[in-house]
C-alpha cells in the first residue's frame, strides 16, 4: 500500500514482482496527493496498520504485554479481513458484514492506542468538506457510542416517528436423547411453550415419535429431532417449556391393537434458562426430569401441578435420567434467521408457530388454521359395573362425505394424518383430555365441511376390540357465513351401535349439533335414526387463525351490504366493534365496500363512511398492524377507484375542523386529525382519477377547496388552547400528522404553492412560548419533520419556509426552552444547506440564518456553557452527559453557520449593526464563545478531525472580525475590553493542544499541513498585525499581555517565535517612553518565564533566538545598555531554568537537582533580585535536602529565609504553606525548624547561637515557659557535643569538563563534602553513576582547551584536605579533641592538595634534598557545610614548598600531635586505656633510634647546604628548635606514661626508656657543621625522625591522586603518617 514517486526509469525488480495499483493523483508536483482506486476502507486499513505498527512495538518496550498481544491479534484479523475484501468474491451482504467487522476492530485499536476517533458513514470515513459540521458532530457521536448505531436512528427517535417493531425471538430445541429404561413401548413426546400468567399453552406442539429403544421411529430423523419455536421476548419470565409423553400401549390387549396412554411430563422454567442462552452463541444442553402422574384424572393438569410443586399429585423419577435437550436463542425475523443459520435449516428443522396470530401480522401471511382443543366429556356407564375406557376418533369430512386427508396435525415435526385418536384414560367416564389439535383445512374445502367425533369403549377383555357407542359433530361454518366462534362448544352426543358405518352423513347433518343449533331449528321429528343421549355431553374449544375467513357477523354484513340496504347506517356504525385482526385480513374488501357505499349515496352515508375510514386508518397506526400500511398504499395506488370521493372527504374534514372551536368532546376530531396523512392520500388519488377521467375538469374548484381546507387548518392552530385541554390534544394531533401530507400535495401543486400552504399553517401557530410545554414540543416536532421532509430539500421552498421556521426557533432560543429539539432542527437545516451548497448558491438562505440566528446562538451557547461550568462545581440537577451533548449540538450549529458565511455575509453583518455598542456586544459574545471552546474542550481529545475543523472556522472568523475591531475600536474609540478579548482568544488558539504539530507522527503532520497549513502561524500573523494596529494604545496591555504573549513565543514553531519575540522589544520601548524605564516588562517577563518553563515550555533554540532577536532590535535604541543587560540576564535565567526543568523532569539524582536549584536560587538573589522567586526556590531546595536526608544543608537553606525576616510585629500575608501571621511568629517558627534540622544533622554548634537568639527574644517578652524549653535544649546540645560520636567527613574536588554537561556544571570545579564513611573510590563510583556518559580522568593536571570544548563529559576527582580558618580553639591545649575536631572540618572555605616533584638534580643518596611540594589551595564561593553539599571553586592559589619548609612543617605537626595527646592524658580527659599514648611514643622513639630522621640532618644541617642557602638560616634554626622541643615533649610523655602504665605493660615502658637513652647517645654522631652546643641531645633528636623516603612519598601521593585507587589518608596532611610506622616497614 506504499506510495513511491519514481522520478526516472530504472530497473530494480523483475516486472512480475511488482503490482502497480491504479490511483488518482491530485495536486501534481513535489507535494502531490495519491489516492488509490480501491475501496476506501481497504486504504484506511492499510494506513492504520502502518500507523499501529510503530505504536505496537512501543507497547512491548513499555512492558504492556497484555495489550501488545491483543493488538497483534486484532492486526492479524484486520489483515485477513482486508484480504477478503480485496479478493472481490464476496456478496454485497458478506462485504457489508466484513466492513462492519473491520470498523469495529479499527475503532477498538484506535481507542486503545490513544489515536483519533474516525467519523464514519456506512462504514467509510467521511470527507468533512462534503458535510455540515452538525452532521460531522453526529457522526463522531455515533462512532463513539457504537459503530453500528447510525445517525438516522438518532434523528428518528428525536422527531417522534413511530416506534420500531419488536424483534422476534426463536428458540431452537433439539432432543438429544431420552434415557428411561422402564418403558419399552413406542412413545410420542409433545413439546410446547406455556404461559404461566395466562395459564395456557401459547405455541403449537412439536411432536417426536420414538421407538421402544428410545430412538426416532423414523430412521431418517436420527440427529434431526429439532424444532424452532417463535415467541415474543417480552414474555420470557412467564414462559415454561413443557414436554408431555404418551405411550402407544399394546400390553393391555392383543398386539395388533394399540392405545395411546398418558405416561409422564417434564417442565423447564425459561426464566432461569433465557439469561444463560441469550449470552451464548451456541447450543446449551439441559436435562429435564420426567414426572409421572399419580392419578390419571389429574393428567390434564399435570404440568400445572409440577409448576406449583403439588408433589402429592405426581411421582418424581428414581434417577436423574430423562429428556436431554439443547436450546439456542436466535433473534430476527425468519428470513434473517434462515440467512444467518443455513445449517439449522438443512437439518430439517420443524417450524413451530405461535398459537394464533403473531404479535405482528405481516401482509401476505396466508393462513387458515383451526386449533381444536379436545376438552372433556361426560358419558354414561351403560349398564357396566366398571367405568369405560373411552377413545375419541375425529375426522374432517367435506360436504360430499369425503374424509379429508392430511387435514389433522398433532404437532410440527410429523406429517399430517387423516384421522385423530385421543389417548385413553383407564376406567374413566368423565375423561379430561385438554389436547390441542391443529386442523390446516384448505380454504376452498372449509365451507360445507364438518368434524365428526366417534366415541369407542376399548375393552381389555373382548379381544381388545374398540366398540363404537356414540358420536358428535359440528359444522365449521354457520348458515350466515361466519366460522365457528373462538370459544368452548358443548356438543350433543348421539347414540349409535357398534356397526354403524356413517356411509350417509346427511342422516345426521340435519340434527342440531349443539344447544344454539337446537334453538334455531325447533321442529325436529322424533323418529330419526340417531337419538340424542341427553345425559351425555362432549366439550371442545376452537380458535381460528385465518387470513381469509371471519367469525364476525358485523364484518360479513358490511361486505354484503347490498343484501340489506336498509341496515347500512347500522352496519357502518358497528364497524368500530370489529377486531383489528379481522379488519386487516379483509382490508381491501372493506375499503372497496366503503367507497361503493359512498358512491351509492354521498349525502346520506358520507359522514359515516368518513368515520369508518378514519377508524381503519388509525388502526394501522398500531404497531401490531403497522406492516399493513404498504397494503393500504398499494390499494390507493392500484385498486382505489373512488374518483368522486375527494369532494366528500374534503367536506367532512373541513366540517370537523371548523367545529373544533365549539365542541366539548373532541375525540372524533382528534382521530380525524391523526388520520390526516391517509385522508390526503385518498383525496389526492381521487382527484387524480377524476382529472384523468374528465380531462382536468373542476380544477379550480378543487384548488379553492384545498385552500379553504388549509384556512380551516390555520383556524384550528390559531385557537387559544390554554384553557382547553381537549383543544390542545386536537392541535397536537393535527401538528403531528401535518408534515406527512406534503408529498401528496406535491403531486397536484407546485413546490412554491405547497411551501406557501405550509408557511401559512406554521405561521398561524401562536408565536408565544407560553402555550404550554407539551404543545411547544409538538409544535417543534412538527417543524422538525417539515425540515426533514422532501419539500424542504427544494431551494425554492426553503426560501419561503425558512423565515417562519427560523422565527419559531429564534423565539425558543431566546427563552432557552426545548433546546435539544431546536438543535436537532438546526442541524437538519445546516445539513440540507451544506449539501445544496455543493450544487447551487445558498447565499440568500445563509443571509436569513445569520440575521435570525447568529446572535441568539451565541447567547444560547454562553448560557449553556456558564450552566455547565457551574454544574461542574455544584453537580446540578441535569446530568453532565446531557449538558455536554446540548453544548456539542449548539457548538456544531454555530460552526456550521460560520462555515457557510462568505465575505459578503460578514460584510452585511457588520453593516447591520445600528451602533458601536451593539457591535461591541456582538464581538464580546463571539470572542467569549470562541475562548470557551478553547478552554472547556467541548470535544473529546480523540475527536481530532472535529477539533481541527473548529480551529479552521475560528481562524477564518477571526480574520473576518479583525478589520471591524481595528476600524471601530482603535485610536480615539479604543475599547480595552474588546481588544483584550481578541488577544486572549488568539493566545488560547495558538496554544491549543490539537494544533501542536510537533507531537504528531510525520504522516499525520503532513496530512494536516496539506489540508489546513499551520494554523498557529496564520493566527500569529493576525495577532501581530492587530498589535501593530494598536498604536499608542499598546501601553494598556503592558504588563497584562506579557505573560500570554510569552506563552505564544514558547510554542516550538520557529515562524511563530520570529513573529512574536520582537513584540517584547516594542513593549519595552513603549514603557521606556512612558516611564523612562521598563521595570514592569522586566518584572513580568521574569515572573512568567519561570512558571512557563517549569510547565515544560521553551528549549535551547528559544533561548538563543530570544537573545538574538531582541539584541538586534535593541542595538538601535538610546536605552541600549540597560536593554542589553536585561536581555542578557533573561537569557542567563532561561539557561538556568531549562537546566532546572531538565533535572526535575528526568530521572536525575538528588545531587544534580540540588546543584541546579542552588544555581537558580543564587541567580534570583544576586542577579535579578526577585525576592519572592528566591524564597520559593529556598523551599524547593529545602524539601530536596530533606528527601536526601541532608539535614544540615536543609537547615542552612531555611536559614536564608530566616535572615530575610525581622523580629517585628508587622503582619505578613499567607505564602506557600505559611498562614497569614506576624513576621515575629514566622521568624520564630522558622528558627525552631532550623534548630531541629541542625540537631538531626549533629551540627549542634550551629544550633546553639540560634537557641541563644530565641532565648533573648523569649526573655525580652518574659515568655519563661518557652525560655526554659530553649535553655534546656541548648544544654542538651552541649551534652551531645561531649557525648555523641561524630565522624569527620572526607572532602573531594570534582572537575566537570566538556560541553555535554549542563550550564551550571560545565567546565567548572567544585569541592564536595562526602557522606559518612564515604571514601574516594565510593565517591568516584557515585559520581560516575550520576553521569553515566562521563569519562574519569586519570591525572590531577588541569585539562587543556580541547577537553573543555569537546562534545563529551570528563570527570576529574581527587581528595582534598580542609584548611580550617585560624580558629583560637584549635590552639588551646586543654580543649578536648571532640570539640576541636568539629572546627577542623566545619565552616571551611580553603582546601589543600599537595603534589610532590623534584627540582634540580636528584640526589640518589638523599632525595629529600631536591623533593619539593606543589601545594594547591582551593578557595570556595561559600564555606562548607552550607546550602549544598558542594560549592564551586572561586579561586586557586598555587605555592611551591621547599624541602626545608616541608621538613619544618612535618616536625611541627608531629610535635603538636604529641602535645595534644599528652595533655589529654595529663588532664584525665582520656580514661583508662593508654594504648594510644604507648603506640604514639613507640612510633616516634623507635623511628628515631632506627636512624630515619638523620636524613634531615644530612640534607639541611650540612655545611655545604648552609653556605649555599644563606636565606634559609632562620628556617634551619626553627627546625633545630622544633627537634629540641620534641625531645622535651617525649620526656614529659614518658613521665606521664610511667604514672599511668599498667603493671603488665611495664616491660614496654622499660623498652621505651632504653630506646629513648639510645636515641640520646646516638645523637652525638651528628653530621659535620652541626652546632656543637646542641651536643648529643640535638643530634639524638634529629636521629629520632624518620621521614618518608622520596619514593614512598611519591607512592602515597600517586595513590591519593589516582581516582581508581583507595588511599588511607588523614584529613589534615599527606605526609605525617610515616612516623607511625617503623622505618623498616617502608
Amino acid at each position: 500500500g506504499e506510495t513511491v514517486q519514481i522520478l526516472e526509469k530504472f530497473e530494480v525488480f523483475p516486472a512480475s514482482y511488482i503490482h502497480l495499483k491504479k490511483a488518482i493523483v491530485t495536486n501534481r508536483g513535489p507535494h502531490e496527493t495519491v489516492v488509490p482506486l480501491e475501496d476506501p476502507i481497504v486504504t484506511e486499513v492499510t494506513l492504520t496498520l502502518q500507523e499501529w505498527a510503530l505504536l505496537w512495538k512501543q507497547l512491548y518496550v513499555k512492558h504492556k504485554v497484555d495489550l501488545f498481544y491483543k493488538v497483534r491479534h486484532v492486526m492479524m484479523e484486520l489483515i485477513d479481513l482486508r484480504r477478503q475484501l480485496l479478493s472481490g468474491h464476496l456478496t454485497q451482504d458478506q462485504s457489508r458484514d466484513v466492513k462492519r467487522h473491520i470498523t469495529v476492530r479499527l475503532d477498538w485499536g484506535n481507542e486503545h492506542l490513544g489515536l483519533d476517533l474516525v467519523p464514519r458513514k456506512e462504514f467509510e470515513m467521511v470527507d468533512e468538506d462534503q458535510i455540515s459540521v452538525s452532521d460531522l458532530y453526529k457522526m463522531h457521536l455515533s462512532s463513539r457510542h457504537s459503530v453500528q448505531q447510525s445517525t438516522t436512528q438518532v434523528i428518528r427517535q428525536r422527531h417522534g416517528e413511530p416506534c420500531r417493531v419488536p424483534v422476534p425471538h426463536h428458540l431452537l430445541v433439539n432432543l438429544k436423547s431420552f434415557t428411561y429404561n422402564s418403558i419399552g413401548e413406542d412413545t410420542d413426546i409433545f413439546f410446547s411453550l406455556y404461559d404461566l400468567r395466562e395459564g395456557k399453552t401459547i405455541s403449537e406442539k412439536f411432536m417426536v415419535r420414538l421407538n421402544k429403544n428410545g430412538g426416532p421411529k423414523n430412521p431418517e430423523k436420527v440427529d434431526r429431532l429439532c424444532a424452532l419455536f417463535t415467541f415474543s421476548k417480552t414474555l420470557h419470565d412467564l414462559i415454561l417449556f413443557t414436554g408431555r409423553m404418551l405411550l402407544n400401549d399394546s400390553k393391555k390387549g392383543p398386539p395388533h391393537v394399540q392405545y395411546r396412554r398418558p405416561y409422564g411430563c417434564a417442565v423447564l422454567a425459561m426464566s432461569d434458562v433465557l439469561q444463560i442462552i441469550s449470552e451464548l452463541k451456541e447450543e446449551k444442553d439441559f436435562v429435564l426430569k420426567v414426572y409421572t402422574c399419580n392419578n390419571e384424572n389429574e393428567w390434564y393438569q399435570i404440568h400445572e401441578n409440577i409448576i406449583r410443586k403439588s408433589s402429592t399429585k405426581y411421582t418424581a423419577p428414581s434417577t436423574n435420567y430423562g429428556l436431554i435437550i439443547s436450546l439456542q436463542l436466535l433473534r430476527g425475523d425468519m428470513e434473517q434467521v434462515r440467512r444467518e443459520n443455513p445449517l439449522i435449516f438443512s437439518r430439517g428443522v420443524a417450524i413451530t408457530r405461535k398459537l394464533g396470530f403473531p404479535d405482528v401480522i405481516m401482509p401476505g401471511d396466508v393462513r387458515n388454521d383451526l386449533y381444536l382443543t379436545l376438552e372433556r366429556g361426560d358419558f354414561e356407564r351403560g349398564g357396566k359395573s366398571v367405568q369405560k375406557n373411552i377413545e375419541v376418533t375425529m375426522y374432517v369430512i367435506y360436504a360430499d362425505g369425503e374424509v379429508l386427508k392430511d387435514c389433522i396435525s398433532l404437532g410440527s415435526g410429523e406429517p399430517n394424518i387423516p384421522e385423530y385418536r385421543s389417548f385413553v384414560l383407564y376406567h374413566n367416564n368423565s375423561p379430561r383430555w385438554s389436547e390441542v389439535i391443529k386442523l390446516p383445512i384448505p380454504i376452498d374445502r372449509f365451507r360445507g365441511s364438518h368434524l365428526r367425533f366417534e366415541f369407542r369403549h376399548c375393552s381389555t377383555k373382548d379381544k381388545g376390540e374398540k366398540k363404537l357407542y356414540g358420536f358428535a359433530f359440528t359444522p365449521l361454518m354457520r348458515e350466515d357465513g361466519t366460522t365457528l366462534s373462538d370459544e368452548s362448544h358443548e356438543l350433543y352426543v348421539y347414540k349409535c351401535d357398534e356397526n354403524t358405518t356413517f356411509s350417509n352423513h346427511a342422516l345426521y347433518l340435519g340434527l342440531p349439533c349443539c344447544k344454539d343449533d337446537f334453538n334455531s331449528c325447533p321442529n325436529i321429528p322424533s323418529s330419526l335414526i340417531f337419538q340424542r343421549s341427553t345425559k351425555e355431553t362432549f366439550w371442545i374449544a376452537t380458535q381460528l387463525s385465518s387470513t381469509k375467513l371471519t367469525q364476525n357477523v358485523d364484518l360479513l354484513a358490511l361486505l354484503k351490504w347490498k343484501a340489506h340496504p336498509d341496515r347500512v347506517m347500522d352496519i357502518l356504525g358497528r364497524l368500530r366493534h370489529v377486531s383489528g385482526e379481522e379488519i386487516v385480513k379483509f382490508l381491501q374488501d372493506i375499503l372497496d365496500t366503503l367507497f361503493s357505499i359512498l358512491d351509492d349515496n354521498t349525502d346520506k352515508y358520507g359522514p359515516l363512511v368518513f368515520q369508518s375510514l378514519v377508524f381503519i386508518i388509525n388502526l394501522l397506526r398500531d404497531s401490531k398492524y403497522y406492516h399493513f400500511r404498504p397494503v393500504m398504499d398499494t390499494y390507493i395506488q392500484k385498486h382505489f377507484a373512488g374518483a368522486l370521493a375527494y369532494k366528500e372527504l374534503i367536506r367532512c374534514l373541513k366540517w370537523y375542523m371548523d367545529r373544533s372551536a365549539e365542541v366539548v368532546r373532541q375525540d372524533h376530531i382528534q382521530e380525524a386529525m391523526r388520520a390526516l396523512e391517509y385522508l390526503f392520500k385518498f383525496i389526492i388519488q381521487s382527484r387524480i382519477l377524476y382529472s384523468r377521467a374528465t380531462c382536468g375538469m373542476e380544477e379550480e374548484q378543487f384548488r379553492i377547496s384545498i385552500q379553504e381546507l388549509f384556512q380551516s387548518i390555520r383556524f384550528v392552530l390559531s385557537l387559544d388552547s390554554r384553557n382547553s385541554e381537549t383543544l390542545i390534544f386536537t392541535q397536537a394531533a393535527l401538528l403531528n400528522s401535518f408534515p406527512a401530507i406534503f408529498d401528496e400535495l406535491l403531486q397536484m401543486f407546485t413546490v412554491q404553492e405547497v411551501a406557501e400552504f405550509v408557511r401559512g399553517t406554521l405561521g398561524s401557530m401562536p408565536s408565544t412560548v407560553h402555550i404550554g410545554q407539551s404543545m411547544d414540543v409538538v409544535k417543534l416536532q412538527s417543524i422538525a419533520r417539515t425540515v426533514d421532509s422532501r419539500l424542504f430539500s427544494f431551494p425554492e421552498s426553503r426560501r419561503i419556509l425558512l423565515p417562519v421556521v427560523l422565527h419559531h426557533i429564534h423565539l425558543h432560543l431566546r427563552q432557552q426552552k426545548e433546546l435539544l429539539i431546536c438543535s436537532g432542527i438546526l442541524s437538519s437545516i445546516f445539513s440540507i444547506i451544506k449539501s445544496s451548497s455543493l450544487d447551487t448558491s445558498v447565499q440568500e438562505e445563509v443571509e436569513m440564518m445569520v440575521e435570525s440566528l447568529l446572535d441568539v446562538l451565541l447567547q444560547t451557547l454562553l448560557s449553556i456553557m456558564s450552566k455547565s461550568q457551574s454544574q461542574e462545581a455544584v453537580r446540578g440537577q441535569r446530568c453532565p452527559q446531557c449538558t455536554a451533548e446540548i453544548t456539542g449540538e449548539y457548538v456544531s450549529c454555530l460552526l456550521s453557520l460560520l462555515r457557510q458565511m462568505t465575505d459578503i455575509h460578514f460584510q452585511h453583518l457588520m453593516e447591520n449593526f445600528q451602533s458601536k455598542d451593539e457591535l461591541k456586544e456582538f464581538l464580546l459574545k463571539i470572542l467569549c464563545v470562541f475562548r470557551n471552546l478553547m478552554k472547556l474542550s467541548i470535544f473529546p481529545r480523540d475527536w481530532n478531525i472535529m477539533r481541527l475543523l473548529t480551529s479552521n472556522i475560528i481562524l477564518t472568523t477571526a480574520q473576518q472580525l479583525a478589520p471591524a475591531l481595528h476600524k471601530n475600536f482603535a485610536e480615539t474609540d479604543f475599547d480595552f475590553k474588546v481588544w483584550n478579548s481578541y488577544f486572549s482568544l488568539a493566545v488560547l488558539y495558538i496554544n491549543q493542544p490539537s494544533l501542536q504539530l510537533e507531537n504528531l507522527s510525520p504522516a499525520k503532520r503532513k496530512k494536516i499541513l496539506d489540508k489546513y497549513g499551520d494554523m498557529r502561524v496564520m493566527m500569529t500573523y493576525e495577532l501581530f498585525n492587530m498589535w501593530q494596529n494598536l498604536g499608542e494604545n499598546k501601553i494598556h496591555f503592558i504588563p497584562g499581555m506579557i505573560g500570554p504573549f510569552l506563552g505564544v513565543t514558547l510554542v516550538p514553531q520557529v515562524e511563530v517565535r520570529n513573529i512574536m519575540i520582537p513584540i517584547f522589544h516594542d513593549m519595552m520601548d513603549w514603557e521606556q517612553r512612558k516611564n523612562g524605564n521598563f521595570k514592569q516588562v522586566e518584572a513580568e517577563l521574569i515572573d512568567k518565564l519561570d512558571s512557563l518553563v517549569s510547565e515544560g515550555k521553551g528549549d535551547e533554540n528559544y533561548r538563543e533566538l530570544f537573545g538574538l532577536l531582541l539584541l538586534e532590535k535593541i542595538e538601535q535604541e538610546t536605552w541600549r545598555e540597560t536593554g542589553i543587560s536585561f536581555v542578557t540576564s533573561v537569557t542567563r535565567l532561561m539557561e538556568r531554568l531549562l537546566d532546572y526543568r531538565d533535572c526535575m523532569k528526568g530521572d536525575e539524582t538528588e545531587n544534580k537537582k540540588i546543584g541546579c536549584t542552588v544555581n537558580l536560587l543564587n541567580f534570583y538573589k544576586s542577579e535579578i533580585n526577585k525576592e519572592e522567586m528566591y524564597i520559593r526556590y529556598i523551599h524547593k531546595l529545602c524539601d530536596m535536602h530533606l528527601q536526601a536526608e541532608n539535614y544540615t544543608e536543609a537547615a542552612f537553606t531555611l536559614l536564608l529565609y530566616w535572615e530575610l525576616l525581622h523580629w517585628d510585629e508587622r503582619p505578613v500575608k499567607e505564602f506557600l504553606h505559611y498562614p497569614a501571621q506576624t513576621e515575629w511568629h514566622r521568624k520564630e517558627g522558622l528558627c525552631r525548624k532550623v534548630i531541629h534540622y541542625f540537631n538531626k544533622g549533629k551540627c549542634w554548634e550551629y544550633g546553639i547561637p540560634l537557641c541563644r537568639e530565641l532565648a533573648f527574644q523569649y526573655e525580652s517578652l518574659y515568655d519563661y515557659q518557652s525560655l526554659s524549653w530553649i535553655r534546656k535544649m541548648e544544654a542538651a546540645y552541649y551534652d551531645n557535643i561531649m557525648e555523641q560520636q561524630r565522624l569527620e567527613p572526607e572532602f573531594f574536588r570534582v572537575g566537570f569538563y566538556g560541553r555535554k554537561f549542563p550550564f551550571f556544571l560545565r567546565n567548572k570545579e567544585f569541592v564536595c563534602r562526602g557522606h559518612d564513611y564515604e571514601r574516594l573510590e565510593a565517591f568516584q563510583q557515585r559520581m560516575l553513576g550520576e553521569f553515566p556518559q562521563a569519562i574519569a580522568m586519570q591525572h590531577p593536571n588541569q585539562p587543556d582547551e580541547a577537553i573543555l570544548q569537546c562534545d563529551a563529559q570528563y570527570l576529574q576527582i581527587y581528595a582534598v584536605a580542609p584548611v580550617p580558618e585560624s580558629v583560637t580553639v584549635l590552639q588551646m591545649d586543654r580543649v578536648p579533641d571532640r570539640i576541636k575536631s568539629f572546627y577542623r572540618v566545619n565552616n571551611v572555605r580553603r582546601f589543600r592538595y599537595d603534589r610532590p616533584f623534584h627540582k634540580g638534580p636528584k640526589d640518589r643518596d638523599n632525595e629529600f634534598k631536591s623533593l619539593w611540594i606543589e601545594r594547591t589551595t582551593l578557595i570556595l564561593t561559600h564555606p562548607l557545610p552550607g546550602i549544598s553539599r558542594w560549592f564551586e571553586v572561586d579561586k586557586r592559589e598555587l605555592v611551591e614548598v621547599s624541602p626545608l619548609e616541608n621538613a619544618v612543617s612535618v616536625v611541627e605537626n608531629k610535635n603538636q600531635e604529641l602535645r595534644t595527646l599528652i595533655s589529654q592524658y595529663q588532664h584525665k580527659q582520656l580514661h583508662g586505656n593508654i594504648n594510644l599514648l604507648s603506640m604514639t611514643l613507640n612510633g616516634v622513639i623507635d623511628a628515631a633510634v632506627n636512624g630515619g630522621i638523620a636524613r634531615y640532618q644530612e640534607a639541611f644541617f650540612d655545611k655545604e647546604y648552609i653556605t649555599s642557602h644563606p636565606e634559609d638560616t632562620e628556617k634551619i634554626t626553627q627546625l633545630k628548635d622544633l627537634m629540641q622541643e620534641q625531645v622535651h615533649i617525649l620526656g614529659v610523655g614518658l613521665a606521664v606514661h610511667e604514672k599511668l602504665v599498667h603493671p603488665e605493660m611495664r616491660p614496654l615502658h622499660k623498652k621505651l626508656i632504653d630506646q629513648f637513652q639510645m636515641m640520646r647517645s646516638s645523637l652525638c654522631h651528628g653530621p659535620p657543621g652541626f652546632d656543637k652546643s646542641g651536643s648529643g641531645v640535638n643530634r639524638g633528636i634529629l636521629a629520632s625522625h624518620n621521614p618518608m623516603s622520596p619514593e614512598s612519598f611519591k607512592l602515597v601521593h600517586r595513590h591519593r591522586s589516582a581516582p581508581h585507587k583507595h588511599a588511607h589518608t588523614h584529613t589534615h596532611t599527606h605526609t605525617w603518617f610515616s612516623f607511625a610506622l617503623p622505618f623498616s616497614e617502608f
